[in-house]
């Protein structure tokens, strides 16, 4: 079953932390189900067998496990994460995975051998998903999934597990969306065709698929014809982002009309390009994000990125936590029943102010 619950915009607003994670529906990942424009809610796919009163071990011991530290995204989410967990009295132990999945699996390990009552997990690599459900299946440890889903035949294997993150799919169709509510809809040549290049993320990651698939797919089911000009691998890094954008502009000139992003760090670094090129945001060319990062919310405001969709790391880190809890007060998860999505919010010029301190 699923059902929809309300997370209440002001508590993002009130912890101030606001920032992208991906996420496939088990149906159809294009069906986003949620606001564009405002507040954000939680769906959650199935839901287990919920205990109504999770009991908190006496000093629970958590282990998080972040693929990377760097990660501007992740710098806020796992920062939540540690602010919710110790304000319920957990000791909390977050750990940095250096994009190394050798060394995050020994992580894992180590905190199995500590005994910790519970793990919340961001794979370096969901191709290690098979390895890490087994092994803290094998060690009996309730365990949370964040950021990089798994499929649900991998989560099946474990009724002690559940993912908690977005539907990248919702993300890009944003993307899209925002490119369609520009006033000639990302064709400023007027020649029928939006010509654009992609910066993509790490393309094993299901977020930069979906995101890449569906930015797309929302122009050219409004019935656009589109022309890809370059695709490229940015590794969601500003400074890749910059290089890649600044080889494109000087391969393609004034071909290019859109740039989209896979996330914010990667745009605010073809911004910086652009502007060595020349070339005007919102004038003569359009650039979009993901994650609402705060400098992407300040470049949105100030007009020089066309628009980001919030990725909302502390309702994320709050329903990972919940999900945690029951957990830890017994529930169990049966197969298709083992994925929380939290809606993607589109961040415009318009609205942008609701989402900065």
């Amino acid at each position: 079953m699923k059902k929809t619950l309300a997370l209440a915009l002001a508590v993002v607003m009130s912890l101030g932390l606001l920032a992208g994670c991906g996420g496939k529906e088990t149906k159809d990942p294009a069906n986003n189900g949620g606001s564009s424009s405002g507040g954000s809610s939680q769906s959650q796919q199935g839901g287990g067998s919920d205990a109504s009163d999770p009991t908190i071990p006496e000093g629970g011991t958590v282990g998080v496990c972040i693929y990377k530290f760097d990660d501007a995204f992740m710098t806020t989410y796992r920062n939540s994460l540690q602010e919710i967990l110790e304000s319920k009295g957990y000791k909390v132990t977050v750990v940095d995975g250096n994009n190394d999945q050798a060394k995050q699996n020994e992580q894992i390990n180590t905190f199995i051998t500590q005994k910790v009552d519970a793990l919340i997990i961001n794979p370096v690599m969901t191709s290690a998903a098979d390895q890490i459900i087994d092994t803290v299946k094998n060690a009996g440890i309730p365990t949370v999934l964040i950021n990089r889903e798994p499929t649900a035949e991998q989560m099946s294997a474990y009724d002690k597990l559940v993912y908690v993150g977005c539907n990248a799919a919702q993300s890009g169709t944003f993307q899209g969306e925002l490119i369609l509510e520009t006033a000639n809809q990302g064709d400023i040549n007027g020649d029928g065709v939006i010509n654009y290049i992609m910066i993509q993320g790490d393309p094993e990651n299901i977020d930069a698929q979906l995101r890449t698939e569906y930015s797309v797919k929302a122009l050219t089911d409004a019935g656009k014809e589109v022309k890809q000009l370059n695709l490229t691998r940015g590794d969601w890094d500003r400074n890749r982002g910059q290089e890649i954008a600044a080889n494109d502009l000087a391969q393609f000139g004034d071909q290019i009309e859109v740039i989209f992003c896979n996330n914010d760090d990667m745009a605010i670094g073809a911004l910086q390009a652009i502007k060595q090129a020349g070339r005007t945001v919102n004038k003569d060319i359009y650039l979009v994000g993901v994650d609402a990062l705060a400098a992407a919310l300040e470049e949105v405001k100030n007009g020089n990125m066309t628009g980001t969709v919030l990725n909302d790391a502390v309702g994320q880190a709050t329903a990972a936590v919940a999900e945690m809890e029951k957990l830890l007060g017994g529930a169990t998860y049966a197969s298709g029943e083992q994925s929380v999505y939290v809606d993607y919010v589109k961040v415009t010029p318009e609205n942008v102010g609701d989402f900065m301190k």
